[in-house]
């Protein structure tokens, strides 16, 4: 929206990932993967961790098929982590600690509000609509949908014109140094929050964020 003279003005757009964020739902993909890969007699690497905790999920199942060698179609590998992960979200994966207080303050603000998560479409919706948040973001986006991997700036790019701003007019929450530095890159605001499975790159995560927090609790009190 542009005034008589010509500047836009918008309000600023909060966007928050699920994982890891406003979730506490990192740590199940451990446990989705010593279950996937258990059965058939394997076991998770390092390597293989890295690649698949930053790719969107049909990359990851491409990658799991490749590394593993597996007689699976990558359809297949989808299709089964949804099965063991169904549960996890729709019954035992709770809220980060100050998420539900702040998207509820934000929304009680009027700032405009957008999920954006790698996470499965099916997945998401059965945690946004157990502890009712759907209603409470303009936008629920998937990086699936866009095609494009968080860590590719033209990821953040995309989504920036998806909810019609510019990337300086939207402020990123993310656990993941990978998101933040390219959502950075792309000309957005940053702000990092602290999850245990990026525990030892937390220096990298105050590095890469305007902003640092331990707990979205600390953000309670500086919003109001």
């Amino acid at each position: 929206m542009m005034n008589k003279n010509g500047v836009r003005h918008v309000k600023h757009m909060y966007i928050f990932d699920l994982d890891g964020t406003i979730l506490d739902s990192n740590g199940l993909w451990a446990e989705v993967d010593r279950q996937f890969l258990g059965s058939r007699g394997l076991a998770s690497t390092r390597e293989y961790e890295s690649v698949v905790a930053r790719s969107i999920f049909p990359v990851a199942a491409v990658y799991t098929k490749e590394y593993y060698r597996l007689p699976d179609s990558p359809e297949q590998i989808m299709a089964q982590w949804e099965r063991l992960a169904a549960s996890h979200y729709g019954e035992r994966a709770e809220l980060k600690p100050g998420a539900a207080e702040l998207l509820h303050q934000s929304r009680d603000q009027g700032r405009p509000m957008t999920l954006f998560t790698a996470c499965r479409p099916t997945l998401c919706r059965l945690a946004l609509e157990r502890f009712h948040l759907t209603e409470l973001f303009d936008h629920v986006i998937y990086a699936e949908e866009i095609g494009l991997e968080k860590h590719d700036p033209r990821c953040f790019l995309r989504l920036s014109q998806l909810v019609d701003r510019m990337p300086e007019e939207c402020t990123l929450f993310d656990d993941s140094p990978f998101n933040c530095a390219t959502a950075a890159q792309s000309g957005m605001d940053t702000v990092g929050v602290y999850d245990c499975y990026y525990e030892d790159r937390q220096e990298e995560l105050r590095q890469v964020c305007r902003r640092y927090v331990r707990s979205l609790e600390e953000l309670l009190s500086v919003e109001k």
